[in-house]
């Protein structure tokens, strides 16, 4: 949709390739893609391919291997991958914008090139069975010996956490939540791939950190610097977030209306009946809706603004338009929507996960509600 974005004729062109080429790319790997996300398997070398064609890296300098460009690029990707069903590039992107946030030029050196292509996978180590969204509850640790740090704790929902090279490790030091780049092929870390109903592509796997010995200068940002740097990366992220979700409602209302125009009942087509252009015109409505907070964000973030309330308001808006769109494209095709051949369940389960990574729709409402509140002027309200 990109309502916003096309205004300018420069972007507008590069919109107008990209969407062309992922949807190419897509359709050239349509059946690889739905076996590996059957099977929740890793597919690493449509990863390189994308990687090479500069889709893992919008945000990365060309200097690095990346495309060299900024959020509204990254949104643009993320939402043709969500309408194509291809491999997420959300989990790499945060890598980068770690590295080049707080990243030593030795860090950058070791691992932005090779995330930014594809060559290397990134992964992020943070929650945990018992911490979630508070990190009050982490017990995973860090403590100093030598020059050293020893780092252990158990780990969960750790997309391409048993496919990954490097991953970024959250503990509590003595100085307070610290965060750590992690090379996986030292000693002491074991996986155990988990099985999760959404997001097949880029699977789950438990990651589990025994005394793991790493260097000083394996620490991303000074140590107790945790929560900066994690929310130095999330505000971005949850845009990655709502732009997957806006597109994965676009495929489905695609798919559903491409069905029921050819589909008779009586004398006319599913799409001649009211009621059903009524749901039609509400998901469409609502996806728009998205579209425009989810562009206001990235423009916002062009100029330097604060856009932590944007983000979260347009990820807030993309849940309700994808859950809008799918429950659209249900009742569009019927009974020929209910079988796994068909694409509409993966969807819908891809939509539940996105619903919860980067911060609940629950959480999205709190944060809204107490930026608001907290406001003498309720945030442009007054």
């Amino acid at each position: 949709m990109y309502p916003t974005l096309r205004a300018d004729p420069a972007r507008a062109a590069w919109i107008d390739a990209t969407v062309t080429e992922l949807a190419k790319f897509g359709e050239r790997h349509r059946e690889e893609l739905d076996a590996a996300n059957r099977d929740a398997r890793f597919p690493r070398e449509l990863y390189r391919e994308l990687g090479k064609l500069g889709y893992l890296g919008p945000l990365v300098p060309e200097s690095y291997g990346g495309l060299g460009g900024g959020v509204s690029e990254y949104v643009i990707i993320s939402e043709e991958v969500g309408r194509h069903g291809l491999i997420s590039g959300q989990i790499a992107a945060q890598g980068q914008r770690w590295l080049l946030d707080w990243g030593t030029d030795e860090q950058k050196d070791q691992w932005l090139r090779g995330i930014a292509t594809g060559e290397a996978v990134f992964s992020e180590a943070i929650s945990e069975k018992n911490a979630g969204s508070s990190f009050k509850a982490m017990a995973s640790t860090a403590t100093r010996t030598g020059g050293d740090w020893l780092l252990t704790g158990s780990k969960t929902h750790v997309n391409l956490g048993a496919d990954c090279d490097v991953t970024l490790f959250y503990a509590v030091a003595p100085e307070g939540l610290t965060s750590f780049l992690v090379d996986m092929s030292l000693p002491g870390i074991a996986t155990a791939v988990t099985d999760p109903v959404g997001l097949r592509l880029i699977r789950t796997a438990d990651v589990t950190f025994e005394r793991v010995r790493v260097p000083d200068s394996a620490l991303l940002g000074p140590p107790g610097a945790g929560l900066q740097t994690f929310l130095s990366t999330f505000n971005i992220s949850r845009l990655g977030n709502a732009s997957e979700l806006i597109g994965l409602g676009r495929r489905a209302l695609e798919l559903g209306l491409g069905y029921a125009s050819q589909r008779q009942v009586g004398d006319g087509m599913v799409t001649d009946f009211q009621g059903i252009q009524w749901l039609v015109a509400d998901a469409w409505t609502a996806l728009q809706a998205a579209s425009l907070a989810r562009d206001d964000a990235a423009v916002a973030h062009q100029r330097g603004e604060d856009i932590a309330l944007r983000t979260t308001a347009a990820k807030r808006l993309a849940i309700t338009a994808a859950e809008q769109a799918c429950d659209a494209a249900y009742s569009l095709v019927g009974g020929h929507g209910l079988y796994f051949d068909e694409p509409y369940t993966d969807i819908a389960n891809d939509i539940k996960v996105l619903k919860v990574a980067g911060g609940s729709a629950e959480i999205m409402r709190n944060y809204i509600a107490r930026r608001v509140l907290k406001d003498p002027g309720h945030e442009g309200l007054a």
